[in-house]
């Protein structure tokens, strides 16, 4: 069967794109809601899975390589999917206020989800460590910034605490609504190969998301909506691989911001996905990372912030260990618009400056 016909037959069980109800609606019966539930969504969910030839060329083995584009959700990445449930739950209890400690994601997802519910949100990031684009965000959908001298581990600690003492809910993926949103990723992901595939590869930063989608892929395999079940790939930035290292990094390094965090609260359950899978963990540099982010770029028109392209770096570092004929999933959280100073630093366009508005210079540039 065509992968065409696999996903008109699998789709079809479900909603058309053309009236997509939010993904808490989509999976309603695999999720924890009630009728009592109010869901607040910006009909986030049903991304795109990309095929991309140009790295399953790279690995040379009859691969199908695609990328989940998460970066085409509302506020930009796979946050929102957690945060739909996340947010409808707090509702659900009469909640007012929601805090959250970011990088950057958390925090544009947390900020417009709380105003679309009506509730108010506060953020706390690491001072001068939140990319631009993504601190735009927080701050157009309404939220309250605190900025710390410190970084996003010494946030998380605070906000926790906070929380504990407050009347106030903690929307960061220790909120056990957030995994259960970020799951249906990977429904997704079955829905539209028709089984699951033989590897996902996927960053890890506070290791939530590795936890969700296989937390996703098992419950599929149980329902036998799958015959199949993933190795978990996990991958860090070099500098802040504290999975890999086995071991806190007081002070994590890397210019993937989005997995800057040196203490990640889901570390159990990242570590038992990929036990059960029969997965692995490995860290790219950010000279890995940015290839990696250019060759989506330049060769697939796909553009995703860096801790992205740390799946497909993740890939392309473990090539010869790829089965033949295998279906390889790359995660990709985030959009490239999160982080436009990184894109600006890190490519290889030609870029024509101060030109003297007149035909023949303008030819004379372009070498026709």
């Amino acid at each position: 069967m065509s992968l065409l016909k696999k996903f008109k037959r699998s789709f079809s069980k479900k909603v058309t794109q053309k009236n997509w109800p939010g993904l808490i609606e989509a999976y309603r019966e695999w999720l924890p809601v009630s009728d009592k539930t109010p869901v607040i969504s910006l009909q986030e969910g049903s991304t795109p899975l990309i095929p991309i030839k140009s790295i399953s060329k790279r690995i040379n083995k009859k691969v199908e390589v695609y990328v989940k584009y998460d970066g085409l959700n509302p506020t930009g990445s796979f946050k929102d999917r957690g945060m739909t449930m996340a947010m409808s739950k707090a509702k659900e209890k009469g909640c007012e206020a929601v805090i959250c400690a970011s990088t950057g994601n958390t925090s544009a997802a947390a900020a417009a989800y709380a105003s679309r519910g009506g509730m108010k949100s506060f953020v706390l990031i690491p001072d001068g460590y939140v990319a631009h684009g993504k601190l735009a965000q927080a701050l157009v959908y309404g939220a309250e910034v605190l900025s710390i001298k410190g970084n996003f581990d010494k946030a998380l600690e605070i906000v926790q605490e906070i929380s504990n003492k407050y009347p106030i809910t903690l929307v960061n993926s220790t909120n056990p609504y957030r995994l259960h949103g970020q799951k249906t990723a990977a429904f997704e992901i079955i829905d539209f190969l028709g089984e699951a595939p033989d590897w996902l590869c996927i960053p890890m930063g506070n290791a939530g998301n590795i936890s969700a989608y296989w937390m996703g892929f098992k419950e599929y395999f149980e329902a036998n909506q799958s015959k199949i079940l993933p190795r978990m790939m996990g991958f860090q930035a070099s500098g802040s691989a504290p999975l890999i290292l086995n071991k806190r990094i007081e002070n994590p390094n890397t210019i993937a911001t989005a997995i800057r965090i040196g203490n990640p609260v889901n570390k159990e359950k990242a570590i038992k996905a990929k036990n059960e899978s029969n997965g692995s963990f490995m860290d790219v540099s950010d000279e890995e990372i940015i290839e990696a982010y250019k060759i989506l770029g330049k060769e697939e028109g796909i553009f995703c912030e860096p801790a992205s392209a740390a799946s497909v770096a993740g890939l392309l570092k473990r090539k010869d260990e790829v089965p033949e004929n295998s279906k390889i999933v790359c995660v990709l959280t985030g959009n490239g618009l999160k982080d436009p100073d990184c894109a600006l630093k890190n490519n290889d366009a030609i870029f024509h400056n101060q030109l003297e508005p007149e035909v023949s210079n303008i030819v004379k540039a372009m070498n026709l």
